[in-house]
């Protein structure tokens, strides 16, 4: 008997391919900037004590207890939450930024909790309809998940930090970063309440990514955009993106938030309701017990600010310059060398660190230095920097002068 006619699967597969590539997702974004890191990786890897990896602001502290304990108690959860999340969870973010930021007025329909705030920050461009033939402004120097959300949603980008360069364009939305990612440079409240003006005038929205806005060590405090200094009282036309990744440890229960004009922020609901992205229960209890609680975070930041003095030290005393760094979690360096020449630089000390031109084209002769490691991992990196061992370790004998530290 006959059996059923076979047919030819791979073929199949390689026809929707060819079908598909001229409109593959991918093709819009950018290359995934980790992957070219793999060769210095490689390299700092094969040192003798192990990898001291500054390549990225990842917690490695405990999640502080607060959070474990709120999320087992919730552990129970067998029905499906909801998008808008729990009324408790939007009353305690909003009353974390008027305790801690003196924002306010926020209500419950200016709140919207979201699963992790890269997901948000991706999505925000396609969520709100923004595609072809609109503008979506970066900062020179930015977090690239901004530029990846407007490839993916077909607009284009322009990166810029200053609004007259713009000239009389109209763009969609700018993102603003303060503390910023790489350079940790804090914006002042009169540069953002400008740039805040010049949205409304343009009907451009304003999406300030204030994931660090807890993370300060130089200078005066960080202010958020919803500030009455910075928006005027109103939330009209502007948004700000908050994490509990870094402040809190929580990197690994994706807790975030969106707040501000509450006509975006229901749009933004509407949409995500209807693709079903929900914030697990467990975590929106976690959310909320967290955020009612500083204690954890004085004791966290704390801890960054004595690795912070350690690297930054060890840094300077190889030959390389600080610039901007007030904030978020990272130093900013560089030795008026390519980003690259410096990256390997560091990898033969068994140091990984970000190359600054993953994040613009202005960054091509700096480097982003994580301040995230463990205090072990971190004092391991202060002492391959030493001089003498910087030296040993370059093949030079005697006193290095600059060019032979690091």
């Amino acid at each position: 008997m006959a059996g059923p006619p076979v047919h030819d699967a791979p073929s199949t597969r390689c026809g929707w391919t060819a079908r598909r590539t001229s409109a593959a997702v991918s093709a819009r974004l950018p290359d995934f900037p980790w992957d070219s890191l793999a060769a210095a990786r490689h390299l700092a890897q094969a040192h003798p004590d192990g990898i001291v990896d500054l390549s990225m602001g990842t917690p490695v502290d405990a999640t502080p207890a607060v959070a474990r304990n709120a999320l087992t108690g919730a552990s129970d959860s067998p029905g499906y939450p909801s998008t808008i999340g729990r009324v408790d969870l939007r009353k305690a973010a909003a009353d974390w930024l008027r305790r801690r930021f003196d924002v306010q007025g926020l209500g419950p329909d200016t709140v919207l909790p979201v699963v992790g705030s890269k997901e948000l920050i991706a999505g925000l461009a396609l969520h709100l309809g923004i595609g072809t033939g609109d503008t979506v402004v970066v900062p020179e120097l930015a977090y690239p998940t901004y530029e990846v959300g407007a490839r993916l949603a077909g607009a284009d980008v322009v990166a810029s930090d200053s609004t007259t360069a713009l000239g009389p364009d109209a763009p969609a939305i700018t993102w603003v970063n303060s503390p910023a990612n790489p350079t940790g440079r804090v914006l002042p409240p009169e540069h953002l309440a400008k740039v805040v003006a010049w949205g409304r005038e343009r009907g451009t929205l304003i999406v300030s990514d204030e994931c660090y806005l807890e993370c300060c060590f130089e200078g005066p405090p960080p202010v958020s955009v919803l500030h009455p200094d910075v928006c005027g009282g109103s939330f009209e036309g502007v948004l700000a993106i908050h994490s509990l990744s870094k402040r809190s440890n929580l990197a690994g229960y994706r807790c975030a938030f969106v707040a501000g004009d509450p006509a975006v922020v229901g749009e933004l609901l509407a949409v995500r309701k209807n693709l079903g992205l929900l914030m697990p229960g467990p975590q929106q209890v976690a959310m909320t017990a967290t955020l009612a609680d500083d204690a954890h975070v004085a004791a966290q930041h704390a801890r960054y600010a004595a690795r912070r003095v350690v690297l930054r030290g060890a840094l300077e005393g190889a030959g390389f310059r600080i610039e901007h760094s007030q904030g978020a979690l990272y130093l900013w360096a560089t030795r008026d060398e390519p980003s690259r020449t410096s990256v390997d630089r560091l990898a033969r000390h068994g140091i990984l660190v970000a190359p600054g031109d993953f994040y613009g084209v202005a960054g091509g002769r700096h480097v982003r230095v994580a301040i995230t490691a463990t205090d072990e991992r971190v004092a391991a990196a202060a002492a391959r920097l030493a001089p003498a061992t910087t030296a040993a370790r370059e093949g030079r004998a005697g006193t290095p002068d600059r060019d032979a530290r690091a």
